[in-house]
This record gives C-alpha cells, structure tokens and sequence, in this order.
C-alpha cells in the first residue's frame, strides 16, 4: 500500500512536471526534431520583422537577435559597432509552410531597395539582408530576389543582400515578443516608423 501510494505520488509529479513544460513557451522544444527548420532574415528592426513573421501559419517561434559582425556576444547597447545586424531566426515547419513562402512573408514587409536601412531606422545595423545556411536556402533565396527584380514592382534596383549566415547571438530577454509584452509601445513605435 506504501509503494502504491509513493507510485502515485511520483505518477502525480510527473504529470505535473509535464503540464508546467507543455506550457513553457515553445522556445524551450527539442529542436532535434527533424519537422523543424530555421531561417534567418535582417528587415530592419527586428520587433517588427518578429511580429509579422509569428503571424504566419507553420512558424512557431521568431528569435530576436544579432549577427554577421565580428565580435563575440553583442549587447544591444554595443551590437552596430563591429557590424553586427538586427535579424530574426524563423523556427517553423516545413510541412506546413516552405522557404519559399517565408521569402515572400519578408519581401512584402520590407523595402527590399533601400540599402541603408529600413523605414525609420537608418544605419548598416538595419539593412535588408537573407542570410542562407546551405546551398539550397542559397540558390532559393537568390532565385526569389531575381524574381522580385523582375517583376517591375519597385521603380529602384532590389538592394537586400544575400549572405552567409554566421554566428547568431540571441537578444537580451526584453526584446523577445517585444508586441506582446509592450504593445502600447510597440504600436506608437510602428504607426511611426513608416512600416505600415
């Protein structure tokens, strides 16, 4: 009766245990699960970027952060300064959203001609750049950009770069879902970046 009640106990942990992580945000999943794949993109400010990638169907999570510069661990404070660029990583599902959907999302929230900045934010820091991981993302991405030159839409020649992507540093906590945890703010800010 004592290992029954003891067995019960350790069963009731457990299940507890796994409510409290099903609940913790999706940022702490296994990403070894194959059905998961990241794409890395810099539009400008990256609460922005974030927010209008979370939007689509498929993706399920959007990482604020920083790369393509030198240095090692950038802060928000010192991050331009050895060239680093606000980006955001798209964690999402293959099968229900593709790469290429995703290089559309971006195009339509960006201006893919202005190489020194994005809307209201202006500075290399903010340019408009893919970042590839593998040939593929590579050939994909540049494929896109062709296509979106071609089309005529934008008067002014497609300036949004095509790199390597490198080390990606996360950003300080605070800028995480930046819309959701100040969206008083965070609307003041877009209504008057020019953005929308």
């Amino acid at each position: 009766r004592i290992m029954y009640i003891g067995l019960m106990f350790l069963l009731s942990l457990f299940v507890i245990q796994c409510t409290v992580n099903g609940q913790q945000e999706v940022k702490n999943m296994d990403l070894k699960n194959e059905t998961i794949r990241i794409a890395t993109f810099a539009g400008g400010c990256f609460w922005c970027v974030e927010s209008d990638f979370e939007k689509a169907p498929g993706v399920i999570k959007v990482i604020s952060g920083y790369t393509g510069g030198t240095e090692p661990n950038p802060t928000y404070e010192d991050y331009y300064r050895s060239g680093h660029i606000e980006a955001v990583q798209v964690f999402y599902n293959p099968e229900k959203i593709s790469y290429e959907q995703l290089l559309d999302i971006f195009w339509r929230h960006i201006d893919p001609t202005d190489p020194g900045g994005q809307f209201a934010d202006r500075g290399p820091q903010y340019r408009s750049v893919v970042f590839y991981q593998n040939d593929a993302e590579k050939r994909i991405a540049e494929e896109s950009k062709e296509t979106l030159a071609k089309s005529i839409r934008f008067a002014r020649p497609i300036a949004t770069e095509i790199l390597k992507l490198g080390r990606f540093y996360e950003a300080e906590d605070y800028h995480q879902d930046y819309y959701r945890k100040n969206p008083l703010r965070y609307k003041f800010y877009r209504s008057n970046s020019g953005r929308d």
